[in-house]
């Protein structure tokens, strides 16, 4: 018996650790031709969570992996800067004036002009799609032993739901398995609280570890 027990996140990446590396290829879903999963946990633990990552990244590259980790508040930071210092500014006057009065009207108008950049199809999607699909289609012979690791979605709050994310990434991952570190609470057995904040999403057809 061990000294110490694990905790749920030491526990959930064990657990994906051993489906990863299964003799028969990675085994993080039910699912033939469906290699998504979801790592959730408490977002004040963003940074044991990173600690794990770590260890996770280093034990699979170790042992010949590839692992891509992705980071979709770097995306996001990109997608804002790529409309230029201008807009930006016009933006942050705009949301400091609209708040003065009533923050939640300033909210609701940031809000307004973020989400067109990351929803849909042709947004944050596509820019975790383009970058696990460039590797595939380059090492097609890795694909087995390739991961690509989706993190920081807490900068995505309250602008972009996860749900819709894994949505439109189906199909264009090339079968490179895919796992979304979530920060939020479980509810039930397939629903989960982004950032514990928004109402459950059942959405979810990956598994979910722990």
């Amino acid at each position: 018996m061990p000294l110490f027990e694990k905790t749920a996140l030491q526990e959930a990446f064990s657990a994906l650790r051993r489906d990863l590396i299964h003799e028969d290829g990675p085994r993080i879903s039910t699912m033939r031709n469906y290699r998504f999963a979801i790592v959730q946990y408490d977002p004040a633990e963003e940074f044991r969570l990173r600690a794990e990552v770590q260890k996770l990244v280093t034990d699979l590259t170790g042992n010949g992996w590839v692992v891509h980790s992705i980071s979709l508040q770097k995306l996001l930071l990109d997608r804002i800067r790529a409309q230029g210092p201008e807009w930006v500014e016009r933006v942050i006057a705009m949301e400091r004036q609209m708040s003065a009065s009533a923050p939640e009207r300033g909210l609701g108008y940031l809000k307004s002009k973020v989400a067109p950049l990351v929803e849909g199809p042709e947004g944050l999607s596509a820019d975790c799609s383009r970058i696990i699909r460039e590797h595939a289609e380059a090492h097609p012979d890795q694909i087995d032993r390739t991961l690509a690791l989706i993190g920081r979605a807490g900068a995505l709050y309250p602008f972009f739901r996860t749900s819709a994310l894994l949505r439109h990434l189906d199909g264009n991952t090339g079968n490179v398995p895919v796992v979304l570190l979530y920060p939020g609470e479980r509810r039930g057995l397939t629903g989960l609280s982004f950032m514990g904040m928004l109402n459950a999403d059942n959405d979810y057809r990956p598994r979910i570890y722990p």
